[in-house]
């Protein structure tokens, strides 16, 4: 008898080790930003694919390119466009969504728009002041993002906020800036300080914080696609060319579909169709 129970408490044990090695892992690492959206996609896909588990890690969008490319992730997650230095031949770049920046500040703040000059000028340091931009008479409080962060990278872009420092391109956000790991704790940040002013992932954007108009434009989904808001950018997963696994490659298939871009509209991003 003792035989037949231990013979079957191996054999069970024997099962249940095949199974759970039967999931493929897709491993997703990179931008804070693309990673909500990619947990939505991959939450989505495991429901359809039992036989796949997905895991999606955000440590910013550098780490996301260098993942990609020394293939300790299967895809990697950045949400600016690459720069010439990280781009290589077999280095596949997909737009699975697009996102606006949204500039930030906190709801008790009655500024309603901002133009481009003034917002960088206050990441400079060179407007301290609300009432420099027709604001109450308090000292700003710039909140930025790690270095390391896709969303800083694309915003320095768009709001000219590089200079050169011996030959070499350099942030020009004033060194005062606070500093945010991730769009959730910037957003917390803006939202417990009456001066505080960011910016995160437009599809972040909440009642918890007020979304500035710039130049005149409201930022929305449709001004971002009708190109009238230009604080934009890519959501792109990367991976080696001849690399993605058969699975891997199915699921990158999958994010192009009709049902995977519904849910990229759904949760506040914009669609690639």
């Amino acid at each position: 008898m003792k035989k037949t129970v231990i013979g079957a408490i191996a054999l069970l044990g024997a099962l249940t080790v095949t199974s759970a090695s039967a999931k493929e892992t897709i491993s997703a690492v990179g931008s804070s930003s693309v990673t909500p959206l990619m947990e939505v996609f991959s939450e989505t896909y495991m429901k359809k694919n039992p036989n796949v588990f997905i895991e999606v890690q955000g440590p910013g969008s550098s780490a996301g390119v260098k993942a990609a490319k020394n293939g300790s992730a299967d895809l990697g997650m950045s949400s600016r466009d690459l720069k010439s230095s990280e781009k290589e031949p077999t280095l596949v770049e997909e737009v699975v969504a697009r996102d606006g920046i949204a500039v930030v500040v906190n709801p008790k703040n009655t500024l309603k728009g901002l133009t481009a000059e003034q917002v960088t000028a206050i990441y400079k340091g060179e407007v301290t002041n609300w009432k420099q931009v027709g604001g109450e008479d308090k000292p700003i409080v710039a909140i930025t993002r790690d270095t390391a962060s896709g969303t800083r990278g694309a915003f320095e872009d768009i709001m000219s906020l590089k200079k050169k420092v011996s030959g070499k391109e350099v942030s020009a956000i004033s060194q005062r800036a606070q500093v945010a790991n991730g769009n959730g704790a910037l957003k917390t940040m803006v939202a417990s300080n009456p001066y505080a002013i960011g910016y995160i992932s437009l599809g972040t954007v909440d009642e918890s914080v007020h979304a500035l108009a710039i130049n005149g434009t409201d930022a929305s989904v449709a001004n971002v696609k009708n190109g009238s808001y230009k604080v934009a950018r890519p959501f792109l997963v990367l991976y080696k060319q001849g690399k993605p696994s058969a699975e891997t490659q199915k699921f990158l298939d999958w994010m192009l579909t009709p049902e995977a871009q519904t849910l990229v509209e759904k949760e506040g991003y914009i669609s690639v169709h």
